[in-house]
């Protein structure tokens, strides 16, 4: 196993960090690998927002489902999926351009995703611990505002990143699903409820008491007022998206 497959298994999200500043060349490297992530049409259909000011932090770990440790995180990159600038050339240069739709902003959090997993590889390289942060994609109108986003500008993502605590370094990695439940040859395979649960029991280590575990989950996860308030958001920022500016 190379180094770099090695570190793509060992990596974990890391919430807790040491009292310690990422040195500015490290930061370069994590945001210049970040761009050179692969990219649709070599169009960077994103920007990447470095947040610097603590105030900005704190907001962001109140909006983004209350998570203290965003505010304590040295780095902290906010991944926009960004159709902006490029819906702005094309209409200076030819008269007739469609507006962006919703193929648009797959393509463009695509370009986003694979950018951040860019720099979350980088940063692991470094001994940098990193965590994403899917809530940025809560309350788009208070991001929108925050960041000064325009329209076709979206926050697809957020990642923190820090040097680990021993304890988080030491940490064990949660198991994944093996292969045969993700990994599919030429077409869809379902699994059924009964081959997921022992797929999952598996992971979780719970025999007794897991029909329990699944309905805290899913109450924690899917039922949430995150979970709802995530897919308002992404609707009132489609719905930004159609009025006439």
């Amino acid at each position: 196993m190379n180094q770099t497959i090695k570190e793509l298994m060992e990596r974990k999200s890391v919430r807790v960090y040491e009292e310690r500043v990422i040195e500015p060349e490290k930061k370069a490297a994590i945001l210049e690998a970040a761009l050179q992530a692969p990219t649709a049409g070599n169009m960077t259909l994103y920007s990447i927002i470095d947040v610097t000011d603590q105030k900005r932090k704190e907001t962001l770990s109140i909006t983004c489902d209350n998570q203290p440790f965003i505010a304590k995180a040295p780095l902290v990159l906010v991944f926009v999926a960004d159709y902006h600038r490029w819906y702005e050339l094309f209409c200076h240069y030819e008269d007739v351009v469609r507006k962006p739709g919703l193929g648009d902003l797959m393509l463009a959090c695509d370009d986003a995703l694979i950018a951040a997993q860019n720099a979350v590889v980088a940063a692991e390289s470094l001994g940098i611990g990193s965590c994403y942060i899917g809530d940025i994609m809560e309350q788009y109108e208070t991001h929108r505002d925050l960041f000064g986003l325009p329209k076709y500008a979206v926050p697809a993502a957020m990642v923190v990143f820090g040097y680990p605590t021993k304890q988080q370094a030491e940490r064990k990695k949660p198991e994944r699903l093996r292969p045969e439940a993700v990994v599919f040859e030429n077409s869809y395979r379902r699994l059924d409820p009964e081959e997921f649960t022992r797929e999952l029991k598996r992971i979780q280590g719970r025999e007794e008491d897991f029909e329990h575990w699944v309905k805290a989950f899913c109450k924690r996860k899917w039922n949430s007022d995150f979970s709802t308030e995530m897919s308002r958001s992404m609707e009132a920022m489609i719905e930004s998206w159609k009025k006439e500016e």
